[in-house]
């Protein structure tokens, strides 16, 4: 089990370290900068669009939060008597620690309730930031499977700890990879938020599946049964392990989405067996090195870890999995959310699952895989001559 030791930086914040295999490491170095002490007070609001019924976040103070820094100034890396950066630990595995710039918190509690027009209250929740690596460059897919098994250990030990706090509805861990997604820091890193409310795209996935849970009087779940159909076709199956099954989904919104699902219906990391989070650790870094292997030069994505919501109702129907989506459409174009996405919510993907399936099957990593890499805007020379279709 992976080692995880609490202590708090200068202004009050928590940062945990999480150490590789079972050995603790000292953690005693402190944050000597002169911050001072974080108001507990919420620095944003919620207010609630009436015309959708959502909650929206507003936080101005987000405006002034490091941006691209050079790599001598980045806050994840490790601290230096040039770089007094977040993490004060001069040498560390993988570090968890509260937001300087929060969306929502860091206080906590519940929101108000029967909103209407011109309701409004504290962005309660908290955001945290997750560092895989104490190395600036590379990425998620770089990592070993022992690191990448001790960030899915810490994935798990937030979880939990955050799905206690008052008035949470919602854990939700994720990485956005890649300029083009809009990251801030190019340090290897993602994030945890803990809503206050049940989120639009949550709130609609766990509706979906609570209805089909009743349907079938709670002996078959929505994804469980997806993920069957999904094995038996086969013609969007990516990889298959004893524990995780990874594919494109029938329906995909985005040119590049792969889903990495468990057999075991579970909500959320915390409930992951050793077994399953050893697999996990595995399949997850195939199918980003895969992703990668596409073209020449690393693909932008967002990992989205969905988890079950905590709220009584829901979560008994919901199944934790992972949304891997990525704009890259071709080697050299990204699909916008434009007019009919962005506006209507109405998707329209310019790939056919089928089709980025089979590439990803065939790129480098996979024993039976060829080595090829090709356009997803056309069935490209090498696609056809490996007889994909």
């Amino acid at each position: 089990m992976t080692i995880a030791t609490s202590t708090r930086l200068a202004d009050g914040r928590e940062l945990i370290y999480f150490d590789d295999g079972t050995q603790a490491k000292s953690h005693k170095s402190l944050d000597t900068r002169p911050l001072d002490a974080r108001s507990q007070e919420n620095t944003g609001e919620l207010r609630f669009d009436a015309l959708t019924g959502d909650w929206v976040a507003v936080a101005a103070h987000r405006q002034t939060r490091t941006y691209l820094p050079p790599a001598n100034q980045c806050p994840l890396c490790p601290t230096t008597g040039e770089n007094l950066s977040e993490i004060p630990d001069s040498a560390y595995d993988v570090a968890v620690f509260e937001n300087r710039f929060p969306s929502l918190g860091p206080a906590v509690g519940s929101i108000p309730e029967s909103p209407q027009w011109g309701t409004m209250g504290r962005a309660f929740g908290r955001c945290e930031v997750v560092a895989f690596t104490p190395e600036h460059t590379g990425s998620f897919a770089g990592l070993s499977e022992e690191r990448a098994r001790t960030v899915i250990d810490a994935w798990a030990h937030r979880t939990e700890a955050l799905s206690a706090l008052p008035g949470v509805k919602q854990v939700f861990p994720f990485e956005n990879r890649g300029q083009d997604i809009g990251v801030t820091l190019h340090h290897p890193h993602g994030q945890i938020y803990a809503y206050s409310y049940v989120p639009p795209r949550s709130q609609v996935m766990a509706a979906a599946a609570r209805d089909f849970y009743d349907a079938h009087n709670g002996g078959a779940t929505l994804l469980g049964n997806i993920l069957t159909n999904e094995s038996e076709s086969g013609e969007r199956m990516i990889a298959q392990g004893q524990h995780f099954s990874a594919y494109v989904p029938f329906a995909a919104h985005m040119p590049l989405e792969v889903h990495l699902t468990p057999h075991r219906h579970v909500p959320d990391f915390a409930a992951l067996n050793d077994a399953e989070r050893d697999e996990l650790a595995s399949m997850y870094l195939d199918v980003l090195r895969r992703l990668d292997s596409l073209y020449d030069s690393p693909t932008p994505y967002i990992a989205a870890w969905h988890q079950a919501p905590l709220d009584s109702v829901l979560r008994p129907a919901g199944r934790f999995h992972l949304e891997l989506t990525s704009p890259r459409r071709a080697a050299d174009k990204l699909k916008f959310l434009a007019g009919s996405e962005a506006a209507m919510g109405a998707f329209i993907n310019d790939t056919t699952p089928e089709q980025v399936a089979a590439l990803l099957r065939n790129t480098p990593g996979s024993p039976t895989s060829s080595s090829t890499s090709g356009s997803l805007s056309g069935m490209d020379s090498r696609t056809q001559k490996a007889g994909l279709l």
